[in-house]
């Protein structure tokens, strides 16, 4: 049994996500976890939400709320959406919580004790109208790299060039889109990651076995134009972690808090401390700390290709800064974007299927199929509602839950609810065997290694070879003249069933469990022995029909949410 810490990139507070802000982080993050466990590994599976910064702040004004109100609903919304999508999280935490503001703290102190934090008075961007200063992201402008219209103040996501407020062309406040804009002097404590570079650019280099994606993203941020920055860790804000050297006051910050992007990356190793807290586990410390015990801990971040430069460097860089024994990453699962539809799904535009909708138009498990099966690795992928149709229709009604319903609803009528005895296997029995072993042995090394999408093919695959033998050996012809023998292949056929529940509850979870509990048993044992694996239901061993594990969509839905989901949220 090995150990496994997995983490999923924390959505921000503001509001509902899209399908895309699942697909690329949280969802393939729960599939991870979920086979992970399926085969006995012990698991830690955490995740927050992201609660400071000014965008939590303009959220909260705008629906009239003190800020630290509207985040605790939000959490709540968030944390019951991930329960409907099936999100097995071990902890859903709270970036705000005492648990992090403390280690925040605690980690600025230790870094500026490092000699790794310097006091920077620097000029920043200042709103005349908002009567504030603008934090980076509420700045636009043109880049100067590309010419891009729509770059914010801390980097271009058109070329993804790190950017200051103070580069952009014809720039402009996003809050009330006022060009009456002052650069006014304000002190800072930065980060030093410049003196980490060497160290993260060969920690980096060691990651052989990262995603492309993962590397290049981070060489590109180490080693273009001018390299690796330093970078700000404090703002002019109200809300947020209150800048402290540990538990001292920091002369010089009063009033500020540290920057979002500091203090949540913390709340990974905090939110494990909130789950300690919340009376679900013990110990938190053996998963993150060498000297307690992480050093046999694999962990395994989930995230979208934007967040990649903080998780491979600024992370790093304050984790390594403290020369404290906790534990780094060992795997970064970057995703590129899924695109909707023709255009990008966008939170801050509203354009695409978010997922409080999606869960009001179908069961998790129709999204979470499609979106594991199209995750955006290798490129974007895009969503439409005709892929979505034809694919959930074929796979998952066809394949899967035509081969659920034939074998229970023959048995039933020409045996009973009880598994047949009688007959012996054969040549076609036998290669099943062999093919199944096959595929079931890829499909685990394609999950081991986070390849989602071969992965889920693979486990489309496994669907259609029961399909397969079903057509080739048609057991109600059979039936007529060789009832034993149909009994068996009957007999195999529901075995199967059992054996589809197991490997298929780490993308649908919820028609898994339907499966499992057809086939009245509470094993779900790991088909490692795949010929053993289908003597698990022995003949007596009563069933039931289950009701059909997945309907079609028809075309009049299918044109209904694409003309509901053309434009923006309401």
């Amino acid at each position: 049994m090995a150990r496994h810490l997995i983490t999923s990139a924390i959505p921000y507070i503001n509001g509902i996500k899209h399908l895309g802000n699942l697909v690329g982080s949280q969802l393939p993050a729960d599939l991870f976890a979920r086979y992970m466990r399926a085969r006995g590994h012990e698991v830690l599976f955490l995740c927050a939400t992201d609660e400071h910064g000014t965008p939590a702040e303009l959220a909260a004004a705008k629906a009239g709320k003190p800020v630290a109100d509207y985040c605790a609903e939000m959490h709540d919304v968030q944390a019951r959406i991930a329960e409907g999508f099936r999100l097995s999280f071990d902890h859903f935490g709270r970036s705000s919580s005492p648990q992090n503001q403390k280690l925040t703290q605690a980690f600025a102190g230790r870094l500026a004790d490092m000699g790794l934090i310097r006091e920077v008075t620097e000029e920043q961007v200042y709103s005349v109208s908002d009567g504030r200063f603008l934090p980076d992201r509420y700045i636009e402008g043109t880049c100067p790299n590309c010419g891009f219209e729509s770059a914010r103040g801390d980097q271009c996501d058109n070329c993804t060039k790190q950017l200051d407020p103070t580069d952009l062309i014809d720039a402009h406040s996003t809050i009330s889109g006022s060009t009456e804009l002052e650069v006014r002097e304000t002190k800072h404590l930065y980060l030093c990651q410049s003196e980490l570079k060497d160290d993260l650019a060969a920690w980096i280099d060691s990651k052989a076995d990262w995603p492309i994606l993962t590397t290049s993203i981070a060489k590109k941020w180490l080693n273009d134009g001018d390299g690796l920055q330093d970078r700000g860790i404090t703002r002019d804000l109200d809300w947020g972690v209150p800048v402290k050297r540990g538990d001292a006051e920091w002369p010089g910050m009063e009033g500020k808090v540290f920057y979002v992007w500091f203090d949540a990356p913390i709340e990974y190793i905090a939110c494990a401390q909130e789950w300690q807290d919340a009376g679900k586990g013990s110990d938190w410390e053996r998963w993150w700390r060498t000297d307690k015990g992480a050093d046999d801990v694999t962990y395994t971040q989930f995230m979208g290709k934007d967040n990649v430069p903080f998780h491979t460097l600024s992370f790093p860089a304050t984790i390594k800064g403290t020369q404290e024994p906790w534990k780094l990453v060992d795997y970064i699962k970057s995703f590129n974007y899924l695109n909707y539809d023709g255009g990008q799904f966008s939170t801050s535009r509203g354009r695409g299927v978010f997922m409080d909708q999606a869960l009001e138009l179908l069961p998790s498990d129709y999204w979470r199929w499609w979106l594991l099966s199209h995750a955006p690795e290798s490129s974007d992928a895009e969503f439409t509602w005709e892929n979505f149709q034809t694919d959930v229709n074929k796979d998952l009604a066809d394949v899967l839950g035509n081969f659920v319903s034939r074998v229970t609803k023959f048995c039933r009528s020409k045996f009973s609810e009880d598994v047949p005895a009688g007959g012996t296997y054969g040549a076609a029995e036998t290669q099943l065997i062999t093919d199944l072993t096959t595929r079931i042995r890829a499909y685990e090394t394609h999950m081991e290694a986070t390849e989602v999408r071969k992965a889920a093919a693979e486990l489309r695959a496994i669907w259609v070879l029961g399909n397969e033998y079903l057509q080739a050996n048609a057991p109600w012809t059979t039936f007529k003249t060789d009832p034993d023998t149909a009994a068996m292949q009957i007999r195999l056929a529901l075995n199967l069933i059992r054996i589809y529940a197991v490997l298929s509850a780490p993308f649908i979870p919820d028609a898994a469990a339907t499966m499992i509990a057809a086939m009245q048993t509470e094993d779900d044992s790991w088909p490692t022995d795949v010929a053993a694996a289908l003597e698990t239901l022995p003949a007596g061993h009563a069933f039931s029909v289950p009701e059909n594990l997945f309907r079609k969509i028809t075309d009049e839905e299918r044109e209904e949410w694409a003309a509901r989901f053309a434009g923006t949220r309401d």
